[in-house]
């Protein structure tokens, strides 16, 4: 029994391992194009359905694809009705690694591993050496279906285990065990595919099968919960989404099981042609594909509920001074590593040129309490800085998608170009500090001259972070135009407040403070104009 219980394990771990290869290999595959996919076939519920039961039938797991769903909610790729649908799906797609375990492709393993091994360890292409990820992962998930299921063979001859799974009659007892196994698992199809073999091996009845898949339905949604725990708000409510749909989908199949179990093992049984395992395989999916045209019509309803289970949050001032799209408190997946950072330099650039503007409005009004607000932003705006730059280190580190991983070279240069414009709005909340101390004042066409640079200058800067994190071209050749536009601004002002230096009218320390502000504001059209161009070799098409 010891060896028995031994080649189990090693066989669910040579299963479980097998399948995250897989599923990792096509996540890094297909991680930057599914972002573009989801955005353009998502516009409808179907659409979203069938991109589900697509993505989730190419990278084979359920919790995978839900996590990735709740990421890009988080990362506000996705609204949370785009979301309910490719959820949907997901609970299709699914299926379809019960389909293929159930037929024995054993066999093929070791060619298939063979295959994996060669494609990753000699190809010098990154795509290829991905693709022998896959073909690894899916030969060592069928090499450890066949340890268990040879070890299984044993447990038909053990009395005692027979009388055990016999005794598991209490459908409400079944359903449980599928919640709780999938639950540690963190996978509904390594879930069905025990309960499979078990049916193969004769050790389990298809009338319980079915109330163990009901539980495995529920147990799946650990992942996505888990995931969405730390989120923002929608990525909560998506997490929710994908809970309440199996909760639903689940008690209602329950009710129709416990009322007509027999006439629905029937149709199974006579689909299945008595092949116990096609019986599985064929239960889950006809359950998941049924769910969903019950429950399709019902998404807005679905998307309305999780309002009330995740209320919205109260306004806390607090907020900008901590991450919201990165961090701990945030969804992480390598699919989504640099648009995350992407939206999180974006609030940080926004923060920064509202601060410019702060700034130079602080300039004339001599405002006190303004004046304080500018350091706080200046603050909070270094804080970004800082963690925004921690998190670039970490994921350059770690395997990313190829078009993601070109891009951080790139994001380095622009969080520091943000961090220098809120910089320059602190030299110029010092020049109101300074000016409000030793009384000075500015003549009229000085003031007038400031605001034309400033306005000049903020319109870049809109435009720019617009280019930057919505890949957004149709203002670019209007950027080129403007900051050449501030350059001859800054010659132009220099040259006149020297005139009126010459004639008289202002005073040494207002031309003094007048030319370092304008220098300010040129330097923060070159950041701005940086931002906009920084990612143009790589963008990603979001």
């Amino acid at each position: 029994m010891f060896t028995i219980i031994l080649g189990l394990i090693g066989g669910l771990g040579l299963f479980l391992f097998g399948m995250k290869l897989m599923s990792d290999g096509l996540e890094k595959v297909a991680g930057v194009k599914m972002r573009s996919i989801l955005e353009f076939f998502t516009k409808t519920p179907v659409r979203g359905i069938l991109v589900g039961v697509l993505f989730t039938a190419v990278i084979q797991s359920s919790s995978a694809a839900t996590v990735m769903v709740v990421s890009f909610v988080n990362s506000g790729l996705l609204n949370l009705y785009q979301a309910a649908g490719v959820i949907m799906g997901a609970n299709i797609g699914t299926t379809v690694t019960t389909q293929l375990i159930s037929f024995n492709l054993s066999e093929l393993a070791p060619l298939i591993v063979m295959a994996g091994v060669i494609m990753n360890m000699f190809c010098k292409k990154t795509d290829v050496q991905r693709a022998g990820e896959v073909l690894l992962g899916f030969g060592i998930l069928f090499m450890g279906l066949t340890t268990m299921s040879d070890s299984m063979s044993g447990l038909r001859e053990s009395p005692e285990v027979v009388r055990i799974m016999g005794s598991l009659s209490n459908h409400f007892a079944a359903l449980l065990t599928g919640v709780v196994v999938t639950a540690v698992l963190q996978s509904s199809s390594a879930t069905v595919g025990i309960v499979l073999l078990l049916a193969q091996q004769g050790l389990l009845d298809i009338r319980i099968c079915l109330f163990i898949i009901l539980g495995c339905n529920i147990g799946a949604c650990v992942s996505a919960l888990l995931a969405g725990l730390n989120g923002r708000r929608d990525a909560k409510r998506a997490a929710l989404i994908h809970l309440l749909f199996n909760i639903i989908g689940t008690v209602i199949m329950f009710v129709f099981f416990s009322v007509a179990l027999e006439p629905a093992v029937h149709f199974i049984e006579r689909i299945s042609h008595m092949d116990a395992g096609r019986e599985v395989a064929n239960a889950h999916s006809l359950i998941k594909i049924i769910e969903v045209i019950m429950l399709a019509p019902f998404i807005k309803q679905i998307v309305k509920m999780t309002e009330y289970l995740a209320p919205r949050e109260r306004p806390d001032g607090k907020k900008d001074s901590e991450l919201q799209y990165i961090g701990k408190n945030s969804v992480f997946s390598p699919a989504t590593a640099v648009l995350d950072a992407t939206r999180e330099m974006d609030r940080m650039g926004k923060m920064a040129v509202k601060n410019l503007q702060r700034a130079m409005n602080v300039l004339i009004t001599l405002d006190e309490e303004d004046i304080d607000e500018v350091y706080a932003v200046e603050n909070k705006i270094d804080f970004l800085n800082h963690a925004i730059t921690n998190y670039l280190v970490k994921i350059n580190q770690m395997t990313l998608p190829t078009g993601d991983k070109n891009m951080i070279g790139g994001l380095f240069h622009v969080v520091n170009d943000i961090e220098r414009i809120g910089d320059h709005a602190g030299n110029i909340a010092d020049a109101a500090c300074t000016r409000r101390r030793i009384r000075v004042e500015f003549s009229e066409p000085a003031k007038r001259e400031l605001c034309e640079m400033l306005e000049a200058v903020i319109t870049i800067a809109t435009y720019s972070l617009d280019m930057f994190s919505h890949n957004n071209q149709e203002h670019m050749q209007e950027i080129l135009d403007l900051e050449d536009r501030v350059d001859k601004m800054e010659r132009q002002y220099q040259e006149s407040h020297i005139g009126r230096l010459t004639r008289g009218e202002c005073t040494a320390s207002a031309g003094m403070m007048f030319s370092d502000i304008i220098s300010d504001l040129e330097r923060v059209a070159d950041h701005a104009t940086n931002i906009a161009f920084s990612l143009m070799e790589h963008k990603y098409q979001p």
